[in-house]
């Protein structure tokens, strides 16, 4: 994929900055954005974009130079996992449905996850954030929770199923506001 030559993607940050800002019902504000890197495998290589849960999870208080990012399995992580074992002390990348963001989150929590990425299960989603809220029980969850756009996170499973590799590389949160915009390594199949 070719990245926007420096000038194209200027403004094309200042308009989604500016629609964000000047339409706050129609899409999150630039703040409610937390970036993460994928380092390996290389074909993914990119900055993808994530929303922290409303009112439930906890924050990022540590920046993660490396660490993996294990799909689950099941994927839907509504219950015991197989490969509990493989995402303690690491990321949790997760699938919607079956059950509650909440209870997702305390499953991996549960299995000692840092943190999970719950992935929209509308594989062609590549523009629409979910909002997630907390459920209906009176139950709570420490560990961040972030939701990651459909497409994204089947592209990111797809490469490891290619690659035949139990999960991905990745550096959380970016501060994508020091890398120069020439430099940002987007998803090619997402807008931003």
């Amino acid at each position: 994929a070719t990245a926007l030559p420096g000038a194209a993607m200027l403004r094309r940050s200042l308009w989604l900055c500016l629609y964000l800002c000047c339409c706050p019902g129609r899409g999150l504000r630039i703040h409610e954005y937390l970036y993460f890197q994928v380092l390996s495998p290389g074909d993914i290589r990119y900055i993808f974009t994530a929303t922290p849960a409303k009112d439930f999870g906890g924050v990022f208080n540590t920046r993660y130079d490396q660490i993996h990012l294990v799909p689950a399995d099941p994927p839907e992580a509504c219950g015991e996992l197989n490969n509990g074992v493989f995402i303690q002390d690491q990321i949790a990348l997760v699938e919607r449905g079956g059950c509650s963001f909440l209870s997702k989150t305390r499953v991996i929590q549960e299995h000692g996850g840092r943190a999970v990425i719950i992935a929209d299960n509308a594989y062609d989603n590549d523009s629409f954030y979910i909002e997630m809220i907390q459920d209906s029980t009176r139950r709570t969850a420490d560990i961040p929770a972030l939701f990651l756009l459909g497409r994204d996170g089947y592209m990111i499973r797809r490469s490891l199923e290619q690659h035949g590799l139990p999960w991905a590389v990745i550096s959380i949160p970016v501060n994508v506001t020091s890398i120069p915009t020439y430099e940002m390594m987007q998803p090619p199949w997402t807008f931003w």
